[in-house]
């Protein structure tokens, strides 16, 4: 789930998310970058924007816009499960300062959480055709978890109403389970956290439904790219920047926009430092083997100016611009990462 925090200035003047209601968007719960987190040259920006353009026009006026659909109510979890503090506390909880670091011990617990969360995924994955409701997903995500003996991270996370984010089509991030059906063509990312005996694990991916266009299967295809480079750059004694240039140099090649949203520190806190930006920046810090993160980047074929519908978490493109994004919870070793959200 991305990061909800207070917004810092924007990665570029025309970049901000646009928000309604109660709370400020950040990132899987994620936050918009700094002025001082971009390296690119001007006239390099434009050229990006102007093939990104391209993109959306080859994609957006052949689909209706996303609309949303009638939520049901909040599914309830059993006594017996044991809860995240924040459970039934509607207050967005704040960024934990502190970088979660992990024992042989608690590294047993955070690979038990994210193996839950890979396998709930991938059976989430399964369910992705046309006709099938982001609340049935939501359903059968929440029964997988519960019966595992979880609790789905996301729910009652600052008063979010479901137990998995489904983003569809131009939905960036966090949009919230309804009774829109899928269409042939649509795409589709689903994000699942589960809490597992005191730990959370987090990931996500990015679905096609049916028979969708070349592309936008490109889009889906190099933003998992974008995430795998980017966790390449992982290794002990590794500078976080890495990651964000890694992904950056490879995005440029095809002309698609990162959206402004983070990855996050994970382990028995839902969200911590450190913040992992997913474009250039000059963010001091290293890696340090024990910690966990994620890494998400999120790709879109046109702006990264986004707006967020008046639920207070669906964060839509402004341009109706196609999105997709690939997230894994990863582990720093001596020698690189271990993907611990891989099946």
């Amino acid at each position: 789930m991305k990061l909800l925090v207070s917004p810092p200035p924007p990665l570029f003047p025309s970049s901000p998310c646009r928000r309604p209601g109660k709370a400020i968007l950040q990132k899987h719960f994620h936050a918009v970058a700094t002025g001082k987190s971009c390296k690119w040259g001007e006239a390099n920006r434009k050229a990006i924007c102007r093939v990104a353009e391209t993109h959306e026009s080859e994609q957006v006026k052949e689909r209706e816009s996303l609309r949303r659909g009638t939520v049901s109510p909040r599914l309830p979890v059993p006594d017996h499960i044991r809860r995240p503090p924040y459970d039934d506390v509607d207050r967005l909880p704040d960024v934990n300062p502190n970088r979660q670091m992990h024992d042989s011990e608690s590294i047993v617990h955070m690979r038990a959480a994210c193996k839950l969360a890979a396998q709930v995924l991938q059976y989430a994955g399964t369910l992705v055709k046309p006709s099938v409701t982001t609340d049935e997903i939501d359903r059968a995500v929440h029964q997988m978890i519960i019966d595992a003996g979880a609790y789905p991270s996301p729910l009652g996370y600052g008063g979010f109403p479901k137990s998995v984010c489904t983003s569809v089509n131009e939905c960036i991030c966090h949009g919230i389970p309804d009774s829109r059906a899928l269409l042939d063509g649509d795409i589709i990312n689903i994000d699942v956290t589960v809490y597992l005996n005191g730990y959370h694990g987090d990931t996500s991916r990015t679905y096609l439904c049916g028979e969708v266009d070349e592309p936008t299967k490109q889009l889906v295809k190099v933003t998992e790219e974008c995430m795998l480079r980017g966790i390449s750059a992982c290794k002990h004694g590794g500078s976080f920047k890495d990651i964000g240039e890694r992904i950056s140099e490879y995005v440029n090649k095809y002309g698609y926009s990162v959206d402004p949203f983070i990855g996050h520190g994970v382990g028995t806190i839902f969200h911590s430092e450190p913040i992992i930006w997913h474009t250039y920046d000059y963010e001091p810090g290293f890696m340090v083997a024990g910690q966990t993160f994620t890494i998400e980047p999120t790709l879109s074929m046109g702006t990264t100016q986004c707006e967020v519908w008046d639920d207070g978490w669906t964060a839509i493109t402004m341009d109706g611009s196609l999105n997709a994004q690939f997230e894994h919870t990863v582990l720093v070793t001596v020698n690189g990462a271990e993907i611990l959200t891989k099946c």
